[in-house]
């Protein structure tokens, strides 16, 4: 394919909800009934998802909420998460992820990233260890999983549990298994930029009883039988009309995943000559669902003028994140982290470059984001 020679019509997204009529028409019956939600979060269409979801990761229990912050809150509070205690965690994620230790009252722990895959190094987990460990929270950032055998031996080792972050990971797997199936219990988003949405929503999963019957009754206050309260818990049900979104979506993931894996193929095969840049890899053992794309952008380039000069080129480039989570000033004036402290991080975060990959790209569309960013560090 020849690049284009002119710029596209509109800003191309660098992600975007992707709904049909199947979609409209699964809402439209949700209004037309009036039964917009049900008061246990178990409505006909959140049984249905959760049914759809479990299958698909592959574990014994899906449990539908409103959001994937709330489902990494449950999961805190399902696991007895509370004052006192420590989460390890990595600084390179979106602040959901550790906000949700602090409103448990523990404390996170931040631990370096792997610089290959910009995700929570195992290697230096072992150190951040100490009697008040309770949990590790791994992110699979981007879509590319955690490296989770050492995790899992050190968890059997010092009896802590394992939540997974795999609000960007849907799809994706390790060693085979998919991510969400590895931990006690994983967490997914829905959000609009998502692999796929609900507009809002999250999902937990997990093969253990137990605590599927605690997620349940956090999502809903604690509540076992009306007005009876055992713990303490929030309103984290789903609407119904969400999740009749989401049982739509599923019957389109399989296909999302596989034009995100094409795209991300296009992509490296036509960027893989580039100097000043290092594109994402995809380790052995993993399966990367490619929710975003995200390469490095190298000295002497500028990674902040390579980003001006693609919106310029109607290319809607973003950068994931821009401040590790240590440096924030919440956590600078709570537990005194300083720059120096997570030099990985540190250092990703002024090279990240993330290019649109998503289902609705265009032939045309990704011809240009290659040409535009060959052009840029030309």
């Amino acid at each position: 394919m020849s690049p284009p020679t002119k710029p596209p019509s509109k800003f191309i997204p660098s992600n975007r909800p992707i709904l049909g009529p199947e979609e409209i028409a699964a809402v439209t019956k949700i209004l037309e009934s009036g039964m917009l939600t049900h008061k246990s979060g178990a409505g006909t269409y959140a049984l249905q998802f959760e049914k759809t979801f479990a299958e698909f990761v592959g574990v014994k229990h899906a449990i539908a909420v409103n959001s994937g912050t709330a489902a990494l809150h449950a999961a805190l509070l399902a696991l007895d998460i509370k004052p006192g205690d420590e989460v390890i965690a990595p600084p390179f994620s979106f602040i959901a992820t550790t906000n949700m230790i602090l409103l448990c009252g523990a404390k996170p722990v931040f631990v370096d990233i792997n610089p290959e895959n910009f995700n929570l190094d195992p290697d230096k987990v072992k150190d951040a260890i100490t009697p008040k460990t309770k949990a590790i929270l791994p992110v699979h950032l981007y879509g590319h999983p955690t490296d989770m055998d050492p995790l899992l031996e050190l968890s059997q080792e010092h009896d802590f549990g394992i939540v997974e972050d795999a609000c960007q990971a849907h799809g994706a797997k390790h060693r085979g298994r998919q991510v969400g199936a590895i931990g006690d219990i994983g967490c997914f988003s829905l959000y609009p930029s998502k692999v796929i949405t609900t507009g809002e929503g999250g999902l937990l999963t997990t093969n253990n009883d137990k605590l599927a019957k605690r997620l349940r009754r956090i999502r809903t206050h604690g509540e076992i039988r009306p007005y009876e309260y055992v713990m303490m818990g929030h309103n984290y049900r789903m609407p119904e009309i969400e999740a009749a979104i989401g049982v739509e979506q599923m019957k389109r993931l399989p296909g999302f995943l596989e034009e995100r894996n094409k795209n991300a193929e296009y992509l490296t095969k036509h960027l893989s000559d580039v100097e000043g840049i290092i594109l994402p890899q995809e380790a052995e053992w993993a399966t990367h669902n490619w929710y975003l794309y995200t390469i490095r952008i190298l000295p002497p380039h500028n990674r902040d003028r390579i980003l001006k000069t693609l919106h310029q080129a109607k290319i809607g480039a973003g950068v994931y994140y821009e401040v590790p989570l240590h440096l924030t000033p919440i956590y600078r004036e709570l537990f005194g982290y300083k720059e120096g402290m997570m030099p990985v991080s540190e250092q990703a975060v002024k090279e990240v470059l993330s290019l649109p990959n998503h289902p609705a790209l265009t032939e045309a569309e990704i011809a240009w984001i290659v040409e535009q960013v060959r052009q840029a560090l030309a």
